[in-house]
């Protein structure tokens, strides 16, 4: 088997690990919940994004999914980039041939680009089987603070389809999910608008001991101790998707590299030869080994901006400081000891 390191997980994949999260995310959209998951990077948020849209599409859900890259950032115009998502939106609930997408345009060119979007839904509701709801899956939602206008009007026009189903059942078909490396307050300023207000925070965390299985198989046949070495794997990534992918897949390069094609650990030296396989394949020359690229991008964001950058640094040397002490002070709790006092 092989893990996937970077990029997203596809719906069928075998190392697919599914999180709490999915279930969260997916009932709230069944109940017609509007939906985020804001997180940090390499946190698994496109590959949840990927299996959800497939367990709703066998639910006979249509889902349209918006990756807010592709639309582009530089010198786009309003009418530019909302053109862009109402493109997406028509060929996603299949309208060639319903529609004519020149001549909607031209009819409607007198109407701001957030009016044409909204004018545009409401007619293509009409437009689609009556019973089928929809889910709009937008992907990269943090892409939005590279353009060079307001995007306040986008997260008004979505609060304000919610607020249409008490006026218009046709947007209670509609549902929405946004994924992306920001927080609520980073995307719009104006609480009196935001749609957050009325969403529902989907907490996307790292894998836990319960929930690795699928990266447990993985290893069978490759190492002798599977699911230690899997626990011992844990404990340096505390769960992080990428890292964990990583190091599973090291192990698997390791066994193949061995005489054998496996490898034969002793009892409770899993963690001993985690922690040498980290320092030796991650760690030492860490810049020539970062592939694909991950601590390079941490480093890179974090000394981006030289303002910032020493205040980042130390406020990470507050937390390490502080993860220290606390660690400390356990070791020294008899309360938290293996002997008695």
């Amino acid at each position: 088997m092989r893990y996937q390191v970077g990029g997203s997980l596809r719906a069928t994949d075998p190392t697919y690990v599914v999180r709490q999260a999915d279930e969260h995310l997916y009932q709230a959209l069944c109940r017609g919940e509007f939906c985020y998951v804001l997180n940090s990077r390499q946190m698994g948020k496109s590959s949840l994004l990927q299996h959800t849209s497939a367990r709703l599409q066998q639910a006979g859900y249509t889902c349209i999914y918006l990756d807010i890259t592709q639309l582009g950032s530089d010198n786009l115009t309003p009418i530019q980039w909302y053109r862009g998502i109402i493109t997406i939106l028509y060929h996603g609930l299949g309208l060639d041939g319903q529609i004519s997408l020149k001549q909607w345009r031209d009819d409607h060119a007198d109407l701001s680009p957030v009016q044409q979007l909204h004018q545009f839904v409401e007619e293509a509701l009409v437009a689609t089987p009556a019973q089928q709801p929809i889910v709009v899956l937008i992907d990269e939602i943090d892409s939005l603070l590279g353009l060079p206008f307001t995007i306040s009007d986008f997260f008004a026009w979505i609060r304000h389809c919610y607020n249409q189903r008490s006026h218009n059942p046709q947007f209670q078909r509609l549902g929405f999910a946004l994924f992306g490396v920001a927080t609520p307050s980073d995307l719009i300023d104006d609480k009196r608008r935001t749609p957050f207000n009325i969403g529902t925070a989907i907490e996307l965390f790292g894998f836990q001991p319960d929930e690795v299985g699928p990266l447990v198989d993985g290893l069978r046949g490759s190492v002798n101790q599977p699911d230690a070495v899997l626990r011992a794997i844990l404990s340096w990534t505390n769960g992080q998707p990428f890292l964990t992918q990583k190091l599973c897949q090291l192990v698997i390069q390791s066994a193949l590299e061995a005489p054998s094609g496996s490898l034969v650990l002793p009892p409770d030296t899993e963690a001993l030869w985690i922690d040498q396989l980290v320092r030796s394949r991650i760690l030492q020359h860490w810049e020539s080994q970062d592939e694909p690229e991950h601590l390079k991008t941490i480093r890179d964001r974090l000394l981006f901006n030289e303002q910032r950058a020493s205040r980042l640094l130390g406020l990470y040397q507050q937390i390490l400081q502080r993860d220290r002490s606390e660690i400390a002070a356990l070791e020294n709790d008899p309360a938290h000891s293996n002997t008695p006092p």
